[in-house]
């Protein structure tokens, strides 16, 4: 169960981290080594992987509470490539302004749309997965993709 969803988990730590994949997957490891000593407590009521991405979240946000300095990593040339490269030098960026957007949301939003739209997880899923009421999942959904229109319409105009 976890390989099925090791890479999903790691994408959505990865961009949450701003692109630092050293960060995400120390995140990673961690919630995956409490989903494996939590495994006995696993009711399936939820699916495995909101389940594990619960698990996931919450060790985020308890690595944001302990960083007394927390330092925004942009993307780039040192840190991993998010984007899928098929080979192709011309593919290598091409989502890179997107992240860029997402990478300028607030954490709450970013969470949101990820789980949303890059691992098509539903409203009631991000609800058990962020702890927020489904209202607000939509209400930052929302805000989240007037940002994102709001950045490319920009990006465009340049």
């Amino acid at each position: 169960m976890v390989s099925r969803e090791q890479e999903s988990l790691r994408r959505f730590l990865c961009v949450l981290c701003k692109g630092d994949a050293f960060r995400a997957d120390d995140i990673a490891q961690e919630a995956l080594l409490k989903a494996y000593m939590a495994f006995g407590k696993f009711e399936g009521r939820a699916k495995f992987s909101t389940w594990l991405f619960r698990i996931a979240y919450n060790c985020f946000y308890d690595k944001q509470a302990a960083s007394v300095k927390t330092e925004r990593v942009p993307l780039g040339p040192q840190h991993e490539e998010i984007a899928a490269d098929d080979g192709r030098p011309e593919r290598r960026f091409e989502y890179q302004d997107l992240y860029r957007a997402i990478g300028d949301l607030p954490e709450k939003e970013q969470a949101v749309i990820l789980l949303f739209y890059m691992e098509e997880k539903s409203i009631r899923e991000i609800e058990a997965i962020t702890g927020m009421p489904s209202g607000t999942v939509r209400s930052h959904l929302s805000r989240a993709r007037a940002h994102l229109k709001n950045f490319l319409v920009r990006k465009e105009n340049t």
